[in-house]
């Protein structure tokens, strides 16, 4: 295949294909800027009982912000709520630009979740995308040694200033990371996406390309299952709408339709605000008590609360 070929996303349709859902968790705060731990294992069990993968630690729950000890605290939460139910957890270690590769750093976040029982996330860090591309693959080969499986994650500087998406001949080789079971693809492009769907097609069809475009979350339609902070909003609908397209339903139209806009709007520069539109939504919803965020997250207006009410009364009257 030439990997510059454009790709037909026709070709790609999967009409009643089940979706495979992950859900990123987010992490509530009070007034008083202390974790809201009752209104974030609520929502772990709520997002569960729908029948989604709850994730914990990433961005969405402000992964990359967090201490060594509450990203502890969140993973012992996380085991609590859930038992012996599935969770995935963001594997991340801090450092700056320029700084090497902290593989160490990395094997001590792995063991963290899998001595809980979850699957790792291995988050980007300048680190790890300053390698030269063998030596990338190599180490997501070393950190596979770790654990039983783990998923990676492709992430556009518009989230953080870390990320980085491959190119296309290094993601073919990270398909051959057997240890790597799928991995999400954040760079709001669908022609990026639709070609990872394609290279997993042709390479490993058991590989799982997790959509992070909270811009197009129809490219379920394509093949892709999902790793949001979008399906936080309403891991409920989102349950639903995957539901409405296994079993050919026309009403996953409508319902994804009114979720887009919602991803549309939660999701305009800053994009990291989106957090804070998540909370005001949850807040409305009656799901936390408060919307506040992390102190070092960017805030959304007050006039965003009408037309988030209008989304919720809209949404929950449709049909």
């Amino acid at each position: 295949m030439n990997l510059t070929d454009s790709v037909n996303p026709l070709a790609l349709l999967r009409p009643g294909r089940p979706i495979a859902g992950i859900s990123a968790i987010l992490l509530p705060f009070t007034e008083s800027g202390e974790i809201d731990w009752p209104g974030f294992t609520a929502h772990v069990e709520r997002t569960a009982r729908a029948g989604l993968v709850p994730a914990v630690n990433m961005d969405t729950g402000y992964g990359n912000l967090l201490s060594p000890n509450q990203r502890a605290a969140v993973l012992d939460a996380t085991r609590s709520t859930l038992g012996n139910r599935p969770f995935v957890a963001g594997a991340s270690v801090t450092d700056r630009a320029g700084a090497s590769f902290d593989r160490d750093g990395y094997i001590r976040s792995i063991a963290a979740i899998v001595s809980r029982g979850g699957t790792p996330v291995v988050v980007q860090s300048f680190g790890l995308t300053g390698l030269p591309d063998g030596e990338l693959i190599r180490a997501y080969e070393t950190l596979g040694e770790h654990c039983d499986g783990f998923i990676g994650f492709e992430l556009g500087t518009m989230f953080a200033p870390f990320g980085k998406i491959y190119g296309a001949a290094v993601y073919r080789d990270l398909l051959g990371v057997r240890k790597c079971l799928g991995a999400k693809h954040s760079s709001l492009k669908r022609d990026l996406e639709w070609q990872r769907l394609r290279i997993r097609d042709e390479v490993r069809p058991d590989f799982k390309v997790y959509t992070g475009n909270d811009l197009a979350i129809d490219m379920v339609m394509y093949g892709s299952d999902y790793l949001l902070g979008l399906s936080t909003f309403a891991p409920d609908l989102f349950a639903e709408r995957d539901r409405m397209w296994a079993a050919g339903d026309p009403g996953f139209y409508e319902l994804n339709d009114r979720l887009q806009y919602l991803g549309f709007f939660a999701f305009r520069n800053p994009v990291p605000a989106y957090k804070h539109s998540a909370a005001m939504l949850l807040k409305l919803r009656g799901w936390i008590g408060c919307d506040a965020t992390h102190p070092a997250s960017p805030t959304r207006p007050d006039s965003d609360l009408a037309i988030l009410r209008e989304w919720l009364d809209g949404v929950s009257t449709r049909g």
